[in-house]
């Protein structure tokens, strides 16, 4: 998943996927670096959904390219007027379009971040009553104070205490973190336990645990970690990342892997070599795997 279309290296020109500039308006500190016949500041926004869809197009139909998260920052540089607005997230610097009904001007900064693989957001101190909305690991909020066993947000919502870490906490390991994702279903661009692709659960895993990710898989190629050399290949370890040309897959062992893919619609965990096999079969080879 998360190849469209380009070579999994960068490209020398501007990557459209983590550029907000286009032919009639780009972003201010671009000026100088694109051609586009105006150049904007841009506005910060909060995304308030619990997942906000971020798509090619400002349409419903148009291609989900990934999402952001409750919590999660992004610049506006324009809107439509017809329900859109094109940004760049803060996060890992995707530009695309999301529902202008997610945003909202930023009010207090987050103080915790969601850990377990989902939460229900409760309108008051129990947990018999109906769930106001369905939060994901990684969603970022504002807790002002305790009650019990709960959070509660700034804005009236009850969190389970367990459920949430302090802002900048970090898993121990992001290979275990991609295990729990096992079954949740495939969808391209997804990067929750709702659904998730290839290097979306890379990338969720990787920022769990404090390290820095990029969105798709030929970036992440690209930046992270060093590439094993032939006889390195032979002895894998926890952790590594298996390459091909839009997919990625993380090690678990000398023998298994685990990855979110097309082939299964699932996260799954499954032996290394078969895998390769297959994949190959259909018209792919690995084309590098790398040690963080």
């Amino acid at each position: 998943m998360r190849d469209p279309g380009l070579d999994p290296k960068y490209d020398p020109s501007p990557d459209p996927r983590l550029t907000p500039a286009r032919g009639d308006l780009a972003a201010k500190y671009l000026e100088g670096k694109v051609q586009a016949e105006r150049f904007v500041t841009g506005e910060e926004f909060e995304i308030v959904e619990a997942i906000a869809p971020v798509r090619e197009q400002p349409s419903s139909n148009a291609m989900l390219m990934t999402q952001a998260l409750r919590g999660e920052r992004v610049t506006v540089y324009d809107r439509n007027g017809e329900g859109w607005a094109w940004g760049q997230l803060s996060g890992d610097g995707y530009v695309g379009w999301l529902p202008d009904a997610a945003l909202m001007k930023p009010s207090a900064a987050p103080t915790h971040v969601v850990v377990a693989l989902r939460t229900f957001a409760f309108p008051g101190p129990s947990i018999k009553l109906p769930p106001a909305d369905t939060l994901v690991m990684g969603s970022k909020i504002a807790v002002a104070r305790e009650d019990g066993s709960f959070a509660v947000t700034r804005d009236g919502q009850y969190l389970p205490k367990a459920h949430l870490v302090p802002l900048g906490h970090r898993e121990p390991g992001f290979v275990g973190v991609a295990e729990r994702f096992v079954g949740t279903p495939y969808l391209w661009g997804g990067k929750s336990s709702l659904g998730v692709d290839c290097s979306g659960l890379v990338q969720v895993s990787l920022t769990s645990a404090g390290i820095g990710c990029p969105r798709d898989s030929d970036m992440q190629q690209a930046g992270l970690g060093r590439a094993l050399e032939p006889h390195e290949q032979r002895s894998l370890l926890r952790g590594d990342l298996i390459f091909w040309k839009g997919h990625v897959a993380i090690v678990r062992d000398a023998g298994t892997m685990v990855h979110a893919n097309a082939h299964h619609m699932a996260t799954v965990v499954e032996p290394i070599e078969p895998a390769i096999a297959r994949i190959k079969q259909a018209g792919s080879e690995v084309t590098a795997i790398k040690r963080l």
